[in-house]
């Protein structure tokens, strides 16, 4: 019976890989429900930095902020179930805060737009970094970006990135991908990128918010992700599902760990 019972996982995990490895094409719809998606999502951002709401997410909850405080990073879905399911796609959308005791606002600054060095900060993750173009409070960067659970996808990615200053203590930044291209047999002599929009459907889009005060003797960091996928194909949700939810969370914890580790010293 146990034997049985293995096979049958493995067989599912290997129908899994199969599907995985299968082509998924980004459809207008898919953009268009994303699209609108973001619109929402950046009028209750701008709640935020126009003083219509706590400028912090953790502000809003106690136990939140004392975990925070306590040196944890906090994640959690913004719509309270982490995906929303679009035509032929999933958005992910998770927020999450860290405080930096000792840190400030200009070396945290510092820290996340020295793009260059991201590989260095953000490993395993961002395994390739470099800032493309930079004018002002304006950055164009290169992120290559790996994600591993079960599969292994690399991921060759480009952003735009805006900074704005609220006042002494406070900034906000906006990140919105503008091209990202799956990589076939990464670190390989035969390497290419898959076509824009007709890859695997790991990652389609990825626009982030972030929020830095400086209070409470260090900085206060939060991020809003919000990313696009491919949706889960038939038969295979009880694998599938868990994977998919786990990434965006996981990616953005150790994004916020990172940081809390490297200004933290």
């Amino acid at each position: 019976m146990t034997h049985m019972r293995i096979g049958g996982i493995a067989g599912a995990l290997a129908l899994w890989l199969a599907c995985a490895a299968a082509a998924a094409e980004l459809k207008t719809e898919t953009v268009e429900a994303f699209n609108r998606y973001i619109r929402t999502t950046e009028a209750q951002v701008a709640e935020r930095t126009s003083g219509r709401r706590s400028f912090l997410w953790a502000d809003e909850s106690r136990p939140r902020l004392e975990q925070a405080r306590q040196g944890q990073a906090v994640a959690q879905p913004w719509n309270g179930q982490g995906e929303v399911r679009v035509p032929n796609g999933l958005i992910h959308d998770w927020i999450g805060t860290v405080f930096i005791p000792g840190a400030t606002l200009e070396t945290t600054l510092a820290l996340v737009r020295d793009y260059d060095n991201h590989h260095k900060v953000y490993p395993p993750e961002v395994i390739g970094s470099k800032i493309l173009a930079h004018s002002q409070n304006h950055y164009k960067v290169y992120l290559r970006l790996l994600k591993k659970k079960v599969l292994t996808v690399v991921l060759n990615t480009e952003h735009d990135v805006d900074y704005y200053p609220l006042d002494r203590t406070r900034w906000h930044s906006r990140s919105y991908s503008t091209r990202i291209a799956q990589v076939e047999d990464p670190g390989k002599p035969n390497e290419r990128e898959l076509p824009v929009g007709k890859d695997n459907g790991f990652l389609w889009r990825l626009y982030s918010y972030w929020r830095f005060a400086e209070r409470d003797g260090g900085v206060w960091m939060e991020c809003q992700a919000v990313s696009l996928t491919r949706d889960i194909p038939a038969g295979l949700g009880w694998l599938i599902q868990p994977i998919i939810r786990d990434l965006p969370r996981e990616s953005l914890e150790r994004t916020l760990e990172a940081t809390h580790r490297a200004l933290g010293r």
